[in-house]
């Protein structure tokens, strides 16, 4: 059921990925996605230090047995080690599929395709879609102006920018930005993606490995609890609306420059608010879905619940359609 490219692409029961999450997205988490028939991504840049992320890696492999991937950033800004010496070592590591994201990875897909590694780019845009396709990627996900973290500096939303990209390329479409239950992955589906990006939904599950008092925070949340900051920087980027986030937009409004913005969306503030449970302590990424989350569950019971409802809704449309 649901067979797409992505899951014969990847390997995998359902096209269902998680997404990259700094910080959160770590092997325990990932491995529980690639598990419950998904496929998890390990966010490469919450370690600075290369034999961690190695060690990373092995704990994934020593957690599933099922195809799991790696998030290779290419935001200048989110570089903790040379870009090629991370293609290296996720291919010394044996990982299997690679997930790019920010500029353009086109410098390193001889070398990834060489080591027989897929590779799928995560775009905001058609254009960079397109180019995807000609440099060689075996598939894209397009994100919408809902995602949490990067959505790119034009608000157009998944409704609209997923069947555009469909349109415009041949290869595999993911869609990311908002989904995150039965009826937006079943949505994705009809309009022409492949697969779904899902981080926000599996932020909030037992698996995540952040303080209960965020999972809580997601659980009572509202779709209007999460802001835009950044865009004048040209570095959108979509955060819960809290003490940091509301003072940044404030300063960057009142035309303050970056690095007086930066000592109050330091990552490592960031890092003491998921870690700490203090909503207000840093910048938490989540996208728009917090306002469609309402329990915490395991990852197979999130992916399981999607699945199953998806197939309740084909039935109940077969009564609509005669």
């Amino acid at each position: 059921m649901f067979k797409t490219r992505i899951t014969e692409l990847f390997g995998i029961a359902y096209p269902i990925i998680g997404g990259a999450m700094h910080i959160l997205s770590r092997a325990e988490l990932v491995a529980a996605i690639s598990n419950a028939g998904g496929l998890g991504i390990l966010a490469s840049t919450t370690f600075e230090n290369p034999e961690d992320l190695r060690m990373e890696i092995q704990r994934t492999r020593e957690l599933t047995k099922k195809p799991f991937g790696i998030n290779l950033n290419l935001f200048p800004a989110m570089r903790p080690r040379g870009v090629e010496k991370d293609v290296e070592l996720f291919i010394d590591e044996g990982v299997p599929i690679i997930e790019s994201s920010g500029t353009s990875p086109e410098p390193y897909v001889s070398r990834i395709k060489e080591a027989g590694v897929k590779l799928i780019h995560k775009v905001a845009g058609v254009r960079y879609a397109r180019t995807a396709e000609r440099i060689g990627c075996d598939a894209v996900t397009i994100v919408g102006f809902e995602c949490g973290g990067h959505p790119g500096l034009d608000d157009v939303t998944s409704l609209i920018l997923v069947p555009e990209t469909v349109d415009e390329v041949n290869i595999p479409v993911c869609a990311g930005g908002g989904f995150c239950d039965s009826r937006s992955f079943l949505a994705a589906l009809a309009l022409g993606a492949e697969g779904v990006v899902m981080g926000t939904r599996f932020a909030a599950t037992k698996e995540c490995d952040i303080h209960p008092k965020i999972k809580e925070w997601i659980v009572n949340a509202k779709d209007n609890d999460t802001l835009l900051i950044g865009k004048a920087f040209k570095l959108a980027s979509r955060v819960i609306k809290n003490k940091p986030a509301l003072t940044a937009a404030e300063m960057e409004a009142k035309g303050a420059t970056l690095e007086e913005v930066l000592p109050i969306i330091s990552g490592q503030l960031g890092k003491k608010a998921w870690e700490e449970g203090d909503v207000d302590a840093g910048i938490l990424s989540l996208g728009m879905a917090v306002g469609r989350i309402n329990k915490v569950q395991t990852v197979k019971e999130v992916i399981d619940e999607i699945v199953n409802g998806a197939k309740q809704i084909l039935e109940r449309l077969k009564e609509v359609v005669k």
